[in-house]
């Protein structure tokens, strides 16, 4: 009777369980960025972040930069781009034309690991005032 009574409890809980979608983080579909404030830096991809250094940008592309990454990145990457080990720590990233290349082709390309999608492919979904403001708000993070 014990037996017959867990069973069925058993059963009930998975059934509830699977009842309906999980709904922990949202769906992960990549979020718009309001890039107002920052001038279009055109079609063309540039190679470095055009805000980095920018005495009348700088700021205000760090904080549209913080509601893009924490709408599209920080699943992943971490709050304020501290990584949990899921993804790797951006604070690390160096601050180079080599750097800012690697980034740039991330974002646009995703990232994909032994046949497993592990970074979904941004271009097409933001702006490049979206990437590079998101960039900088990953620059403006502490790496300590």
């Amino acid at each position: 009777m014990i037996r017959a009574t867990l069973l069925a409890t058993a059963l009930v809980l998975a059934f509830v369980g699977s009842s309906g979608p999980a709904i922990a983080h949202g769906d992960g579909a990549p979020q718009p960025v309001d890039t107002k404030g920052l001038d279009s830096l055109g079609a063309e991809w540039l190679g470095t972040n055009p805000y980095r250094g920018s005495k009348s940008y700088a700021a205000v592309a760090a904080e549209i930069g913080a509601r893009g990454y924490n709408s599209n990145c920080a699943r992943c990457h971490g709050l304020e781009a501290k990584s949990g080990g899921m993804a790797p720590d951006l604070r690390l990233l160096g601050e180079s034309e080599s750097d800012d290349a690697w980034y740039i082709s991330r974002v646009l390309q995703g990232a994909t690991v032994s046949g497993r999608q592990k970074m979904p492919p941004f271009e097409g979904l933001l702006s490049q005032e979206a990437i590079w403001a998101i960039r900088t708000y990953i620059d403006a993070q502490p790496d300590n």
